[in-house]
């Protein structure tokens, strides 16, 4: 009688597959098109306050790789801070944004160029950010409130959204009447206003005709007080007031505003006047949210490029080639460690 057997089943080689679907997936990942799609991007025009009180050094920042500037005891000024930030900003901003940059001092703000195209021009943005310095401040004084709108009128024609990055202190300090009208239509710009420095009062670095610092500013060196205009309802109970001779009282005024801390109630009355929104820089890691919230995004093609799923594919692929080739050494050297004493076969 003839004993017949049952072809044994073919076995599929789960490496020779897995090798072969990887080359394919690479060969694919080579040739991918790109998908058409749509995404969100930002007009922006950054306007830097650049007045003494931002030489201050009470700021630490993150950059993007981590780490933290400042760690070791050696604070960031206000306006390398800023700096620091919007050089992030411009990295995280998605093709076809477009930013472009001022400075703010004295009582208006001043467009250094208009908003361009972020990736095509990263280089000389990045540069230009770099290159903000305290030392293009034209004067000493710093109307804050007067530099805003004059920001908002140089962002309007341009279509552009704002970013104001300020430490809110006014010198002189503001007069009685408060702030100034806002001549402007309210809410016809988007952007925020970026507070910048601590909550803490401390020293204004004080710098000589050659730009090298030589202490700090000290009380009679700022003015303490605005006494234009007509003075305030409580003049006539300070001392030596007379209603000609010394209508703001006898004495000089005294104060701090030679001291230096971020004027955060005075940027949210500014905020809410514009209709812009509010933001400190301290809080805030990185300013793409914030871009996110408060600017307008404005769609532009961003094609979704499929090489880098197919690219992803392969790598899965040929890891699962490896992991089927040292599989099976893997499970024979365990299970001769569990059978160490097995009995060999005998001759016959």
């Amino acid at each position: 009688m003839t004993q017949r057997f049952a072809p044994r089943p073919r076995r599929i080689d789960l490496r020779a597959t897995a090798l072969l679907a990887a080359c394919g997936l690479a060969l694919l990942a080579l040739v991918a098109p790109s998908v058409p799609a749509t995404g969100p991007s930002y007009h922006l025009l950054a306007v830097v306050d650049v007045t003494g009180s931002m030489t201050v050094r009470d700021m630490t920042v993150r950059d993007v790789d981590g780490r933290r500037m400042g760690s070791d005891q050696r604070p960031t000024s206000r306006l390398d801070a800023v700096k620091q930030r919007l050089r992030n900003l411009l990295a995280q901003l998605p093709c076809g944004s477009r930013l472009g940059l001022g400075i703010f001092t004295e009582r208006r703000s001043f467009l250094l160029f208009e908003p361009v195209e972020t990736c095509a021009n990263f280089a000389p943005l990045d540069g230009a950010i770099a290159a903000l310095d305290w030392r293009m401040a034209w004067e000493g004084d710093s109307y804050v409130a007067r530099g805003l709108y004059s920001a908002l009128s140089l962002a309007a024609p341009l279509d552009a959204d704002l970013l104001f990055l300020s430490d809110g202190q006014e010198a002189p300090p503001l007069p009685p009447s408060g702030l100034p009208p806002f001549e402007g239509k309210t809410g016809a710009t988007a952007g925020a206003i970026i507070g910048v420095g601590g909550a803490v009062p401390v020293p204004i670095p004080k710098f000589d005709g050659f730009g090298h610092e030589i202490g700090f500013l000290q009380a009679t060196d700022v003015p303490q007080e605005n006494r234009h205009g007509p003075p305030p309802e409580d003049a006539s109970q300070r001392p030596g007031w007379h209603p000609r001779n010394a209508p703001w009282g006898g004495d000089a005024a005294a104060g701090e505003e030679h001291l230096s801390a971020l004027r955060t109630a005075h940027l949210q009355a500014l905020a809410t006047t514009t209709s812009l929104g509010y933001a400190t820089l301290a809080e805030t890691e990185d300013l793409l949210p914030t871009v996110a919230a408060r600017a307008r995004p404005r769609p532009v093609p961003q094609p979704f490029r499929t090489a880098p799923l197919f690219a992803a594919l392969a790598l899965t692929a040929l890891t699962a080639a490896l992991g089927a080739s040292f599989a099976p050494r893997l499970l024979s050297a365990k299970h001769t460690r569990t059978l160490p004493n097995a009995p060999q076969p005998s001759e016959t």
